[in-house]
């Protein structure tokens, strides 16, 4: 036998019926630090620095995430 059940609720509602911990101050920094880097002007070197923290990268990823912001704020190599 099989049977579905459909939920209707927010992420905050399934968050806590499933116990996760609210992430919200973390997530709020975060987004408060890359508004900071956007208002403030973003260097290629920034966002390498900001690509690594995201995650591990090969050098082959990190030189297309390096390439794209450089394309996109006119720096020359």
């Amino acid at each position: 036998m099989k049977f579905t059940v459909d939920v209707d609720c927010t992420p905050e509602e399934a968050r806590r019926f499933l116990g996760l911990p609210d992430l919200s101050p973390v997530h709020q920094v975060y987004v408060d630090k890359l508004q900071r880097m956007v208002s403030d002007g973003i260097s290629p070197d920034m966002a390498g620095e900001m690509m690594k923290s995201w995650g591990p990268m090969s050098d082959a990823g990190m030189n297309m995430w390096r390439q794209m912001f450089e394309q996109m704020s006119g720096a020359k190599r």
